[in-house]
């Protein structure tokens, strides 16, 4: 007997031939017309993340209000825990970090929605004076059930805050923004404690010019290398990922240089799994297959220079010795139209990582097994 095929899923492939002159990665759509490998499945319903695991029963993540959700079922459902004591202060943005210590602590790094002031860009002068939207961090020590020591560290405008990690040394650090000016262009920072997240020390502002609201360099994800140097990768403008490599932990970052892994202007999201291989997530500079897309900015509004934007495919690629080589590319989710990028990765189990999106509602779950070969 003849299967017969969805008129959705008909529907879905004649839109993204018309869109991409292509056809789609593979015959499989998630529910929102987004078509996935076949060795990649959709988690419907689940919370976007960052996630980190408590217990081997029980996983964390926190929403865009106030809470921080708890689930023993592994996502399926989730208890609410408030965060702040002054709800009506504190808004936590969907570009937010979070972390659990060795020693259990549950740090919460993220942008203050409720202090978000004085965003006019002027393109006369391409800047906004007086921008705020400040990094703040919380704690909490008893698995996100209860919340303190909640701390602003500047209130400058952050773009976004991306990722966050605990180093050999016991030390956490996270990336963070400060919008720059005169004109405006953005910077990275990051912020490390030695104490479990009581206080804090800033590192260098990493500021290598540039023009415009998406200007600079932005929205940094981190990992420690097995020589104890911490790595970093940049969203740049510029085609490629930029890095910048610290042997302090963080707390200064003294190489800073591009990368070989191009990359359109949208995050990445690095991180060492259980098997000790590197993961990255990220948007090519182009679609699979092509070396053209339209640009943006070139105006010092959008950017100084013209930029690839492309986010219709989110690609996957590992490294076993530490980002010198990599596997071969793969493109895990595509899109007929719109962005799918911002993405958090979460090591459920290992070798089991979660994938989930800020821009497309991605919602899925793959195994590393499935894409590298031992």
């Amino acid at each position: 007997m003849t299967k017969l095929i969805p008129l959705k899923t008909v529907v879905l492939a004649l839109l993204f031939v018309a869109a991409s002159g292509r056809l789609p990665v593979s015959a499989k759509a998630t529910s929102n017309g987004v078509w996935i490998d076949d060795r990649v499945e959709e988690m419907p319903g689940m919370e976007m993340g960052p996630f980190v695991r408590i217990d081997e029963e029980t996983i964390l993540t926190v929403d865009q209000a106030q809470s921080a959700l708890i689930s023993n079922d592994e996502g399926k459902s989730w208890q609410k825990h408030a965060v702040f004591t002054e709800a009506d202060k504190y808004e936590i943005r969907p570009e937010r970090a979070v972390l659990r210590t060795r020693q259990g602590t549950i740090i919460l790094a993220f942008m203050n929605g409720k202090q978000r002031a004085n965003w006019n860009w002027n393109q006369a002068i391409s800047d906004s004076p007086g921008a705020q939207l400040p990094t703040c961090v919380i704690r909490s020590l008893d698995g996100g059930r209860t919340w303190q020591d909640l701390q602003t560290l500047h209130l400058e405008w952050t773009g976004a805050i991306r990722d966050m990690i605990q180093t050999k040394s016991g030390r956490v650090a996270f990336t963070s923004m400060m919008l720059q000016h005169n004109p405006g262009r953005h910077s990275v920072v990051t912020y490390s404690s030695q104490d479990e997240g009581k206080s804090w020390k800033r590192s260098n502002i990493i500021d290598l010019g540039g023009v415009g609201h998406h200007g600079g360099v932005t929205e940094a994800t981190i990992e420690q290398l097995r020589d104890g140097r911490v790595w970093m990768l940049l969203r740049t403008n510029w085609k490629v990922f930029w890095e910048a490599l610290s042997d302090t932990d963080g707390v200064y970052w003294r190489t800073i240089r591009p990368s070989s892994i191009d990359a359109s202007s949208a995050p990445g999201l690095l991180k060492r799994l259980t098997s000790g291989r590197l993961v990255l997530v990220w948007n090519r500079y182009f679609p699979e297959g092509k070396t053209e897309f339209p640009l943006s900015g070139g105006d010092n509004q959008w950017s100084e220079v013209p930029v690839s934007n492309h986010r219709l495919e989110l690609s996957i690629m590992f490294s076993a010795d530490d980002g010198k080589t990599w596997s071969k590319p793969v493109v895990f989710a595509r899109a007929a139209k719109g962005w799918i990028a911002y993405p958090y990765l979460f090591e459920s189990g290992p070798g089991e990582l979660w994938i989930t999106t800020m821009q497309g509602g991605l919602r899925l779950k793959l195994a590393e097994k499935d894409f590298v070969k031992e």
